[in-house]
């Protein structure tokens, strides 16, 4: 039986509004309930009531999480919060109301979940919400953004830093994930939205209805009354218009033969033509896969999405975009001809089969299945830890360098003074692209009484550091990120990566951290160095949700570093243990930025900005102090 996860799915407008995110996830929510899969989906609401009982729901939930889940297996559809407005103008959403980012934020922290599948997660959004709250793996779902895509590129780094935490992204569109390709540059995966077949009415004979929905901008609906006026009058056709907002003052000619609804599947439902008009500033394409639902014959605007929906013109007709007279031209060709509707509603027929809601469902089931593989085991040596476990603790560092990395002025018999004097049993000596001082520590550390891990920390050639602990010989700097893991692992060695999300260091970007995330033994989720704490935050976030093995260090460049971060763990033997330890480890540090300062100044003052031969002095006198102290012990 295929693994079943926790999920929630997040959409960003209103559930009772109609449009093809909302639709999208609310289906592919259903299929996955449907197989055993614990859902919720969480979107903004302009139902007081449903908004009312969600957070009721939230409030028992505290004590006991797993039952926010529906205890029948359905889909639990929590309203976050109120949206008693139209949440779009120009492209720009505002900030979701206050109520709206705290609901995400508690049922996210609150519930047990493997995923969180958010919908058009720009920035300000209810998705945006629950990428920066949510510690699962996150898929990330773009269905036709171009408008959104060009209008968030003034907050650019905002909404990259929210993008950075998807785990996989999808597109439903080609069009779109070129468009996402060309402003944020990734792996976006094509999942097409699945079609709803719906009930048709029956026609009896009438006039053909024309159905348009104003999803579009508002030149197109002009555009689209503009044709109806240039068809002849003897032809028999009525048109029903979805409208929130009403239409402009219509001419004496139109006024008995267009309506004007405020329900969108009302206006579908006996239609046998709909046409989309969209004159290239915004597209709805979800309206194209509607009609095809409906098994209406979709004409529409010559528009990239709109092609690929109707798949070059062989599931509708086509008009260029902004020819009022050639829109007008095909729904007489449309009208009049009997046998071309046909042909076209039966092409129609076999998209739906191929275009099921359970096929996409299938895509996402896989997705997720993929993620949750690379996803480490908890538990993979019990032999080993249970062993372990008997073993006494000690407090540890992982990240420390000598005066053999050439950004670093504290001797080798200064480090391990100071490491024992400040109560460490062991630590991890790992230069810069060098690894002469690790293996002098080694080779000292009996006298000390102190364990060192012999390790380097390796340039790689343009995706930042990774450490490697208990190896031997010396790792050039310059090659690939894998063929630097490569040479680790073939000296027996653990791959430890440190400070990962920092951008003030050279780092592996995030979806180089995802190639790799098999190979990486453990993950640094705290440095001291590291000035803004977002970023320790953003490594812990990611060892939880692949359940990585966490380390810490004080990535020690001046001995007065050395004790202001301490791993307590299980004494080790070898990298086996070592690692079995880790996984039970505790952390303990006192981050600040007053340390921070101080460290980074007596770093400055010890490196650069002390005369070369006052340093050689000041250094000759550590040396000397610690051999003495060692040779009084």
């Amino acid at each position: 039986m295929a693994e079943r996860f926790a999920i929630a799915q997040v959409a960003p407008h209103p559930l009772e509004d109609a449009n093809e995110v909302g639709t999208f996830a609310s289906e592919v929510s259903r299929e996955l309930a449907a197989r055993g899969h614990k859902v919720l989906l969480l979107a903004p609401s302009r139902s007081p009531e449903l908004v009312q009982r969600s957070r009721k729901l939230i409030r028992a939930a505290r004590e006991h999480p797993e039952e926010l889940f529906d205890p029948d297996g359905g889909v639990r559809i929590l309203g976050v919060g109120e949206l008693l407005f139209n949440a779009s103008r120009k492209g720009i959403n505002p900030a979701p109301p206050v109520d709206i980012a705290r609901t995400i934020e508690e049922v996210l922290l609150l519930t047990p979940l493997d995923f969180v599948h958010v919908h058009e997660p720009w920035a300000p959004s209810a998705g945006s919400v629950a990428l920066r709250h949510s510690r699962s793996l996150n898929v990330g779902s773009f269905h036709a953004p171009a408008e959104r895509t060009l209008s968030t590129q003034v907050a650019r780094k905002f909404v990259e830093l929210f993008f950075g935490r998807m785990d996989a992204r999808t597109a439903s569109y080609e069009a779109t994930a070129e468009l996402m390709n060309r402003f944020f540059p990734s792996s976006y995966q094509l999942l097409r939205p699945g079609v709803t077949p719906e009930a048709r009415a029956t026609n009896d004979g009438g006039p053909l209805r024309i159905a348009f929905s104003d999803r579009e901008e508002r030149g197109a609906l002009r555009m689209f009354l503009r044709a109806l006026r240039l068809l002849p009058e003897d032809l028999p056709w009525e048109a029903v218009v979805y409208s929130k907002s009403g239409i402009p003052t219509l001419r004496s000619s139109l006024r008995n033969r267009v309506t004007v609804v405020d329900d969108e599947d009302a206006a579908f439902a006996a239609a046998d033509i709909v046409v989309a008009a969209s004159l290239g500033q915004t597209t709805a394409p979800g309206v194209l896969v509607k009609a095809l639902g409906v098994g209406a014959v979709p004409l529409a605007a010559r528009v990239p999405v709109y092609e690929e929906v109707l798949q070059e013109g062989d599931l509708g007709l086509h008009f260029q975009l902004g020819d009022v007279e050639v829109l007008a031209a095909q729904l007489e060709r449309a009208i009049r001809d009997d046998a071309l509707r046909a042909k076209l509603i039966a092409a129609g027929a076999e998209a739906r089969e191929e275009l099921a809601w359970s096929k996409v469902a299938d895509q996402v089931e896989a997705i997720y299945t993929g993620l949750a593989a690379l996803r480490h085991d908890e538990d993979p040596k019990p032999e080993v830890r249970a062993r372990v476990k008997k073993h006494k603790l000690i407090d540890v560092d992982l990240h420390m360098h000598t005066d053999h990395s050439n950004d670093c002025a504290t001797p080798v018999d200064v480090l391990l003074a100071t490491a024992v004097e400040v109560g460490l049993g062991a630590i991890a000596v790992t230069d810069h692209n060098e690894i002469s001082g690790a293996h002098d520590a080694a080779a000292k550390a009996a006298d000390y009484g102190i364990k060192v891990i012999v390790g380097e920390e390796v340039k790689t050639a343009d995706q930042g550091e990774v450490i490697g602990l208990f190896i031997n010989e010396k790792i050039p700097r310059g090659m690939t990120l894998e063929e630097t893991i490569l040479e680790i692992r073939r000296q027996g060695g653990l791959v430890y990566v440190p400070h990962p999300f920092d951008r003030l260091h050279s780092v592996p970007d995030y979806e180089h951290m995802l190639a790799i995330v098999d190979d990486i033994d453990a993950i640094e989720v705290f440095n001291p160095r590291i000035a803004i704490p977002a970023f320790n935050e953003e490594a812990v976030r990611f060892a939880a949700k692949y359940r990585i093995v966490g380390g810490a260090g004080t990535d020690g460049h001046v001995a007065q570093a050395l004790g202001s971060v301490r791993i307590t763990m299980r004494d080790f033997d070898g990298p086996e243990e070592f690692l079995e330890s880790l996984r039970d480890a505790n952390i303990a540090a006192k981050p600040s930025s007053l340390r921070y300062a101080q460290v980074q100044a007596l770093k400055f003052l010890q490196t650069k900005a002390t005369p070369s031969a006052a340093r050689r002095a000041t250094r000759r006198r550590k040396v000397a102090k610690a051999v003495a102290g060692r040779g009084g012990q």
